[in-house]
């Protein structure tokens, strides 16, 4: 019985089991092989998520043997379904509160990791640099931070699809005037409205997460922008050429292409690989 058959059995809420099944199969089919290609210790190695939501990466990596995986989140009830999915599964993942921003870290966790992981999460931090800052501060000498966001500049990239209303489908409507995006957005979950107003205010991009990760002190490894519609299996995503889909289109000096979505990974300390540029479409 694999992973997922145990959790059904288990009578998990079918959808808290589609968001973790979403993001375990992600790390077992494409992210653990990428992390390992580009020098990542995820096999017998110690790892921290922050932003770990119902712990589907951790699961992942802790299957593939992974020796000590921790969760951070601020939403408690993520963690207790976090924690109930891990015991069901008989894993060792420890779920713990933090913000990243505003707590300070264990001492036990300073210079412990060899990988940390922010999956979605940094477009939705009041201060990039400071989360990023505090982070390295975590990881071992040579350790990873990977990273991937959708970026302001990307259909969804004011994350109205957590409305779950007709403007829930609807490209680009984080670019409407504040009256219309107001307008678009009132029927909307009170506590979705008032996050996707707080996107709107940071809107993430390439270009901020690049200034934030130089002034922490990173380095970059690996950048990926990627064209992709939500949902589609990563088995039908095909690389294009950079010169024949421009990260710019003309006219636009910050506005990536259809849904891009960088997975950067970044080394906390020495030589790092040349920066390379793709296309998923």
């Amino acid at each position: 019985m694999n992973s997922r058959e145990t959790l059904e059995k288990s009578f998990i809420d079918p959808n808290i089991l589609y968001y973790w099944g979403y993001m375990y199969d992600l790390s077992r089919n494409y992210m653990i092989d990428y992390l390992e290609r580009k020098g990542a210790t995820i096999k017998g190695g110690t790892i921290i998520e922050i932003g770990s939501a119902e712990g589907g990466n951790l699961c992942a990596m802790a299957k593939y043997g992974a020796t000590e995986l921790v969760g951070a989140d601020i939403a408690e009830i993520r963690l207790e379904r976090a924690r109930n999915i891990a015991g069901i599964l008989e894993l060792d993942i420890y779920y713990t509160s933090n913000d990243i921003i505003y707590e300070e870290q264990p001492e036990e966790w300073q210079g412990h990791f060899d990988l940390a992981l922010l999956r979605d999460v940094i477009e939705h931090l009041d201060d990039a640099e400071i989360a990023l800052r505090n982070i390295k501060r975590l990881l071992k000498p040579g350790g990873m931070l990977y990273v991937t966001f959708p970026p302001w500049y990307s259909p969804f990239g004011g994350h109205q699809q957590l409305l779950l209303t007709k403007a829930s489908r609807v490209p680009y409507v984080h670019f409407l005037p504040k009256p219309f995006f107001e307008k678009a957005i009132a029927s909307g979950r009170a506590n979705d409205v008032v996050e996707v107003r707080r996107l709107r205010e940071i809107r993430m991009t390439t270009t901020k997460f690049r200034r934030a990760s130089k002034a922490a002190g990173y380095n970059i490894v690996d950048e990926r922008l990627f064209f992709y519609s939500a949902g589609l299996p990563l088995k039908i995503w095909t690389p294009t050429d950079r010169g024949e889909y421009p990260e710019t289109p003309p006219g636009s000096s910050r506005f990536p292409c259809i849904g891009s979505r960088p997975h950067s990974v970044q080394k906390e300390d020495g030589v790092t690989d040349e920066v390379t540029i793709s296309y998923l479409i």
